[in-house]
Order: structure tokens, then C-alpha cells, then sequence
């Protein structure tokens, strides 16, 4: 009588086809998984800046910041921006607190600051150095940043205008960084969109800023995941 023989069988072609697509499929999803988790990632934002990003004499609710977040979210974005505006402040007390208000936790910035420089008239090769730093220091962190230009009052004379008003599109170019050419477009010189003082903008002058500057502020969001 013969004895039984044991048979071992291997894997055919298709078996072996089949493993790999299998194989395959959960790496593409574990790719798409991953990739969905990142985008669903919350980003923090940080609006340094001065009275205008601040808010002031708004309630808190108005101000650039707040109203901005709200759209962002009302777009779908998972994001938060940071108020650390400083009524007040020129670039150089900007400068002096950069490292302490932009945290390591921090995904972009919008850099509004310059205005204050202008109104006192400072030299505009120093707000051009004190913004050249920042953007310096925040390019080496690899954080991404969003300057929104300024606009010198028409009072300090044409020389002094065409200096101060250039820097912020020169600097941008030169740190390759996304740039806003003016924070109060379609509010500076609008009375019934400014406070008493002219110079500030009410609730409603807020909510312009915010719809205006939205679109680059989105351009911020997704450098932020790249």
C-alpha cells in the first residue's frame, strides 16, 4: 500500500497579484487618510500688528482679528488668528516682541506695522530695517508670512511718501513672502467708515478690511500646509 504524501502548494501568479493590489490599496489609503488629517489640521495665525489690528476704541467682537477668523471659518477653514496688535506700536516695538507673540505653535503671520512709523515720521530706512529683520527672523523659523503694506500720509511731502510706500512691496519681493499692498483699502479717507479721530476704522470699516484682504489671507493658509 502507498504510503500518503503530504502535498505543499504555493502561491500561484494570481494569488501572488492580488496580495500586492491589496498591499497597495492600503498604502494609497493610508496616504489619503494622512493627507485628509493634515488638511483637517487646525492652523493658528498670529496678526501682529498695531491699533488697527488690535482694534481700537472697538468693541472686541469688531476687531480685525475676530471678524477674520469668522470668515475664515465660515469658509471652512479650521483656523484661529491670534490678536497681537499693540495700539501704538511702530516697527520697532514690533520687533522687540516678535519672538515672544509669534510662539513656536505658530502655522503664519500677517504683518501689519508701519503706520505709527509714518505718522511720526520716522525715517523710513529704519521701518524698512526693522521689517527687513522680522521678516529675516521669521523666514528663518519657516513660518509664513503675509505683510500688508501701508501708505504715508500726504502731509509728510512726496519724497518721504515714495520712500515709505515702496519698502513694503520691496521687502516682499525680496523675502518672497506674500504681500497686501494697502491694509486700508477701500476705508483710508471714507469718513462714515472711520472713527472721529479719521484715522481708526469703525465695526463696518473693519468688515471691509477683512472681505478685501480675505483672498491673500487664504494664500497664507494653504502656504501654511505646503
Amino acid at each position: 500500500m502507498l504510503a500518503s504524501r503530504k502535498v505543499e502548494t504555493k502561491p500561484g501568479v494570481l494569488g501572488l497579484v492580488s496580495g500586492a493590489v491589496i498591499a497597495l490599496g492600503l498604502v494609497v489609503f493610508s496616504s489619503v487618510a494622512s493627507f485628509a488629517q493634515d488638511e483637517s489640521k487646525p492652523v493658528k495665525l498670529v496678526a501682529l500688528g498695531d491699533s488697527l489690528t488690535a482694534g481700537y476704541q472697538l468693541p472686541p467682537e469688531d476687531a480685525f482679528p475676530v471678524k477674520l477668523e469668522k470668515a475664515l471659518q465660515e469658509k471652512g477653514y479650521n483656523v484661529t488668528v491670534v490678536n497681537a496688535g499693540v495700539s501704538g506700536d511702530t516697527t520697532s516695538g514690533g520687533l522687540s516682541r516678535l519672538d515672544w507673540s509669534v510662539g513656536d505653535d505658530v502655522d503664519g503671520v500677517i504683518l501689519e506695522l508701519g503706520a505709527n512709523d509714518a505718522l511720526r515720521g520716522l525715517d523710513p530706512s529704519s521701518t524698512r530695517k526693522n521689517l527687513d529683520t522680522m521678516l529675516e527672523r521669521l523666514g528663518t523659523r519657516g513660518i509664513p508670512v503675509l505683510i500688508a503694506g501701508m501708505q504715508a500720509p500726504p502731509n509728510m511731502g512726496s519724497e518721504f511718501g515714495q520712500e515709505f510706500n515702496a519698502l513694503y512691496g520691496e521687502l516682499a519681493e525680496r523675502h518672497g513672502v506674500l504681500f497686501y499692498p494697502f491694509f486700508l483699502d477701500g476705508v483710508a479717507a471714507q469718513p462714515e467708515l472711520n472713527l472721529g479721530d479719521g484715522i481708526h476704522p469703525t465695526g463696518e470699516g473693519v468688515s471691509i478690511i477683512v472681505e478685501k484682504i480675505l483672498p491673500s489671507v487664504e494664500l497664507l493658509i494653504k502656504r501654511t500646509k505646503s
